[in-house]
């Protein structure tokens, strides 16, 4: 070695070459981040911890950052989850191609941080939207991503905080090429039944995963309804306390019935005030909503698709948001008393009863999905999907809030029969509304007897007869239309198709308006 090359080697001290190499290291490291997820309320930490739990390594970020810090050093402490305090952070993080997830509200903060997050993102790079958004939303979504290179997936997930954390139902949609970058992390994350299948699959494109987690969110409404008017009757029908409705629900959650909703149902009847009284009773009778069971509705009026069970329950709530006028009618519009005396008073008419009101519940169970499905039929036909029916109730068989033992059943109907035209036209479902619905037109009856409000009850019933009547009168309805708007009407004896207008007065003349549907 020279001079003065040995004298260079010995003035630079090995620990000053340190900071220099650290440095150089820290620039040259491979992203290590398998998927981002952007909002830190309870369901986007929880969906974090189940994916670091599966050995995913997850980057977090929320819009007001100190969030981040207060994340990693409570629920994350421990983790491999990496916070990340800037969208260019974020995306620096990340291996390719970027995933990155929006556990945000709905609507326009979506639309905020996608416009956001685009000038960070490279071709192929992937968007996702866990939110509860309107499909409508979702196909704009995907179209304006794709257009640009990108990849988009609007999904479903649902299952609540308990679900996010140790296991939910997940139903994505959207661009199907990146479904494979996406596959491991989802259906790793999810629930798991039937010996480990996952309740996750794809769905489709556009909005799909977002129509179908709508859907399910309307099937729920009607779930928690119907729930709720077994519990009235029971209540206020046959005078029973909070704790002998806990053991009826301990039992139906044996059986047919066995699911969530009951299952947390009884819970609920069980818990005790500090007083000692249930807390259940002291709760105000005010119930509120987040808009996806409207949304349902509002989309089967536009497919022509009758829901009316789910419909019902979104009604309902609206009825108990008018607490304030209800209390005042209940003082001047008069009826029967709802108390069944008899009933109340004979144990075996009572344990009769109390079958027949789980009957009811049952059948108009059945009911309302078989609507579901009927809804998600014609929109699969409408917006151009291939949804695997059987497919969907197997996602929805674990992790949902409607996750139940009769989803299988479902399952079994459309796996046996992939274009059934009616789950009540399957053989098991078919013996099991004529096996019970000898109770179910009993609590309808009595209820109205009584003064009982069931409209749930009620109007399954009402489409389950409508349903298996091979007329109607609609005749006369058609009839109406046409001697008032001269709207035309199809015979009898015509081929379908043809239309015929008849002057009825003898002064509307023979012009027919234009036909149309709705």
């Amino acid at each position: 070695m020279s001079m003065p090359e040995k004298n260079l080697a010995a003035s630079v001290h090995p620990i000053k070459l340190l900071p220099l190499i650290r440095f150089t290291r820290l620039n040259i490291m491979e992203p290590t981040g398998d998927i981002a997820v952007i909002g830190l309320a309870v369901m986007g930490q929880n969906l974090i911890l189940n994916m670091n739990d599966h050995g995913f390594t997850v980057v977090a970020y929320n819009r007001t950052t100190s969030k981040v810090d207060d994340f990693l050093a409570n629920e994350a402490k421990g983790t491999n989850v990496i916070g990340a305090h800037s969208i260019p952070e974020l995306i620096s993080k990340l291996k390719r191609p970027r995933r990155v997830m929006l556990m945000v509200k709905a609507g326009k903060p979506v639309d905020e941080f996608i416009e956001t997050l685009l000038p960070h993102l490279e071709t192929g790079d992937i968007v996702i939207d866990g939110g509860n958004s309107l499909f409508d939303d979702t196909n704009r979504r995907v179209k304006l991503l794709e257009s640009k290179g990108f990849q988009y997936i609007g999904t479903g997930v649902s299952g609540g905080e308990e679900g996010a954390r140790h296991g939910p139902s997940i139903m994505p949609g959207g661009s199907h090429s990146a479904w494979p970058s996406v596959k491991p992390i989802f259906q790793g994350i999810s629930a798991k039944v039937d010996g480990g299948t996952p309740c996750c699959d794809w769905v489709g494109e556009g909005g799909a995963g977002h129509y179908v987690k709508m859907v399910h969110n309307g099937i729920e409404y009607g779930d928690m309804q119907l729930i709720c008017e077994a519990y009235n009757i029971m209540k206020n029908g046959v005078g029973m306390s909070a704790d002998e409705m806990h053991e009826v629900l301990k039992e139906w959650n044996t059986g047919d019935l066995d699911s969530y909703l009951i299952e947390i149902s009884r819970d609920i009847l069980a818990k005790k005030d500090e007083d000692g009284s249930p807390l259940v009773d002291k709760i105000l009778d005010t119930a509120g909503q987040k808009g996806t069971g409207k949304w349902t509705v509002i989309n089967s009026q536009d497919l022509g698709i009758p829901i009316t069970l789910m419909a019902e329950a979104v009604y309902s709530r609206c009825v108990s948001a008018l607490k304030d006028e209800r209390v005042k009618a209940a003082k001047k519009l008069k009826g029967p008393r709802p108390f069944l005396t008899s009933i109340a008073a004979n144990p075996e008419r009572k344990k009769q009863f109390i079958a027949d009101i789980r009957d009811a519940l049952y059948c108009s169970k059945i009911v309302s999905y078989a609507q579901g499905y009927m809804l998600m039929r014609a929109a699969a036909k409408e917006y151009g999907w291939n949804l695997n029916y059987g497919g969907i109730a197997l996602m929805w068989r674990g992790g949902c809030i409607i996750r139940s033992a009769f989803l299988g059943k479902i399952k079994e109907a459309y796996d046996k029969n992939p274009k059934l035209a009616n789950l009540m036209l399957d053989d098991f479902f078919r013996a099991e509304i004529k096996r019970c619905q000898k109770g179910w037109r009993k609590v309808v009856s009595t209820a109205a007897l009584r003064g009982i409000p069931v409209p749930a009850f009620s109007t399954a019933l009402a489409f389950y007869d409508q349903y298996r009547s091979a007329v109607l009168p609609a005749n006369l309805l058609q009839a109406q239309r046409d001697y008032f708007g001269a709207h035309t009407y199809e015979r009898l004896d015509k081929p379908r198709g043809e239309f015929f207008h008849t002057n009825w007065t003898g002064r509307g003349g023979n012009i027919s308006s234009s036909t149309y549907n709705v």
